[in-house]
């Protein structure tokens, strides 16, 4: 029984509001983000690594994601703990044409407190944490989260 708690915990969600930890300064692909510029309208921040299975099973999702926003948010990639290379041919092959930033030492991974990848943070309007979803997203999951964070 722990183990399934465990297990859901991983892969469940946890709600709350609090101000969002600042981004990673450096760009991986496309121009670098900061938390400013998303503010004023929803945003997605997805923390992932080239070597994450689970991330990769979740990545035609976030590209699916991407093209439909159409400005109803911002979206952005963090990966972690990651080599450069690795992570630009993992941008590459999956279609992202969303900005990804590069978090080598995990730094900003921990403050956001995550556990385990992939994990999904929806930010509101302001740039305060309103939902965290772990574990691999499909597309549907993450329409629901936007529009969960929409009508907050």
């Amino acid at each position: 029984m722990l183990a399934a708690a465990l297990a859901f915990g991983l892969a469940g969600k946890r709600s709350g509001t609090g101000p969002a930890p600042a981004l990673p300064r450096a760009a991986l692909a496309g121009p670098a983000v900061t938390l400013a510029e998303l503010r004023g309208r929803p945003a997605v921040v997805v923390f992932w690594a080239s070597w994450c299975t689970p991330c990769g099973k979740e990545a035609p999702a976030f590209a699916r994601f991407y093209a439909g926003l159409a400005g109803r948010a911002g979206l952005v990639g963090v990966d972690v703990e990651d080599d450069r290379a690795a992570a630009r041919d993992f941008v590459r092959r999956n279609g992202w044409r969303f900005p990804s930033l590069f978090d080598p030492e995990g730094a900003v991974y921990r403050r956001y407190g995550s556990i385990g990848l992939p994990v999904t943070v929806v930010l509101d309007a302001r740039g305060r944490v309103h939902e965290t979803l772990r574990g691999p997203q499909t597309w549907q999951s993450l329409e629901r989260a936007l529009a969960s964070v929409a009508r907050a």
